[in-house]
């Protein structure tokens, strides 16, 4: 079964939600404009219920088959990134230093051209609950959205999420079972010392080069301190320290970010990291305060589900473009707090080849929406079958 018919014939109007979105980005979980916008297209689509104000701009709409049975969750994430866009598109961010260089705003029209055809339709047996989240890149809108309740509120049974590549084909979908995305910790540190003149250093106690031995023994974690064959990073991401020549600082700070899949490679990690800061700072001489923040858990796929949702790809795009053996990617996602809370899984859909996330060129291509909202709609009708 190919691209379903009636989703095509909505690909312009897609667009145009698509478009809209992207001219319009907002950020964390202050989105006013972007769910004031969801939530009028859901109504004007007709689904059954619209449950606004989860985490703030959150929202689960609710569409009922023909006959009842279980409930299966869909999300799509909504905001936006801080940063300039360069596409120079016709339908570029109009809102200053933000951006749609994620995809979001394209799993947002994914999912309302998907909510349009099964409103429509209604060929299933039991309830849809699509999730429409803030917060994604930072927040942790999946985070609040589970401890505010939604997946017992509204009886979610399983969940499943797609996101954007723009490093594979279009319409070639990648997942695996097991984890798929990192875990993502970020930690700052700061050293205190004696400040004074860099001519004199023997009556300052320096605290940019204990910063840089700590910068340095970050990097042995890694080559001592971990299976080779488990895979992690430690990233030193911003070093501060100083403001002119002849002046040795009287503080510096050191910050980063830590990517795992294993909740024991996380621990000892966290660990090592403490016994460094501590230990360097002790030894030059300066205070030395960590703060280690836990972010996103892994995304971690479920074997059945995930089996299940690249059969419901094949049926979309054909055997030969679904790739059910994807390389992890170091990545974060905190669609994880919801796969954590409930079976399901998160694929990726390729878009093209082109700019990567994150980056100001970064376009959503909207010619592969129909893709995704058709693989949405189809896996709510083979998981919610009508009886014959």
């Amino acid at each position: 079964m190919p691209v379903l018919n009636r989703i095509s014939s909505y690909a312009d109007e897609m667009k145009g939600w698509r478009r809209w979105l992207h001219r319009n980005p907002e950020l964390g979980f202050d989105l006013p404009k972007t769910a004031a916008f969801v939530a009028e297209r859901l109504r004007e689509i007709g689904v059954d219920e619209l449950h606004e104000g989860i985490a703030r701009t959150g929202m689960v709409a609710l569409i009922r088959g023909q006959a009842a049975g279980p409930v299966i969750g869909l999300r799509a994430d909504m905001d936006a990134l801080p940063m300039s866009e360069e596409t120079g598109a016709d339908h570029a961010s109009e809102t200053p230093e933000t951006m749609h260089a994620c995809g979001h705003d394209g799993h947002t029209a994914m999912l309302l051209g998907a909510a349009k055809y099964l409103v429509e339709t209604r060929r299933f047996a039991g309830t849809v609950a699509l999730i429409f989240q803030p917060a994604e890149e930072a927040g942790g809108g999946g985070r609040v959205m589970c401890e505010e309740g939604i997946m017992d509120r509204f009886g979610i049974e399983q969940v499943y999420g797609i996101h954007t590549a723009p490093d594979r084909e279009a319409g070639l979908f990648a997942t695996r079972a097991g984890p798929l995305l990192a875990a993502v910790d970020d930690f700052d540190i700061v050293l205190t010392g004696r400040g004074g003149h860099a001519a004199h250093p023997h009556t300052t106690v320096d605290p940019v080069a204990a910063v840089v031995q700590i910068a340095t023994a970050l990097n042995t974690i890694l080559a001592r301190n971990v299976d080779p064959l488990d895979s992690i990073v430690v990233s030193v991401t911003r070093i501060n320290a100083g403001s002119a020549y002849n002046v040795i600082p009287g503080t510096a700070t050191l910050s980063g970010t830590v990517r795992c899949f294993r909740k024991d490679t996380q621990k000892m990690v966290r660990r090592r990291i403490e016994e460094i800061v501590a230990g360097i700072g002790a030894a030059m001489g300066c205070e030395a305060v960590l703060d280690y923040r836990v972010d996103y858990p892994a995304t971690v796929n479920h074997a059945r589900e995930t089996e299940f949702a690249a059969s419901v790809a094949r049926e979309i795009v054909g055997d030969d473009r679904v790739d059910i053996d994807a390389a992890p990617r170091m990545g974060a996602e905190d669609f994880s707090f919801m796969l954590e809370s409930r079976p399901g899984a998160f694929l990726f859909i390729g878009q093209g080849v082109g700019p990567y996330c994150h980056h100001p060129e970064f376009d959503f291509n909207d010619e592969i929406a129909p893709i995704g909202a058709s693989f949405f709609a189809r896996l709510v009708e083979r998981a919610l079958p009508l009886s014959d």
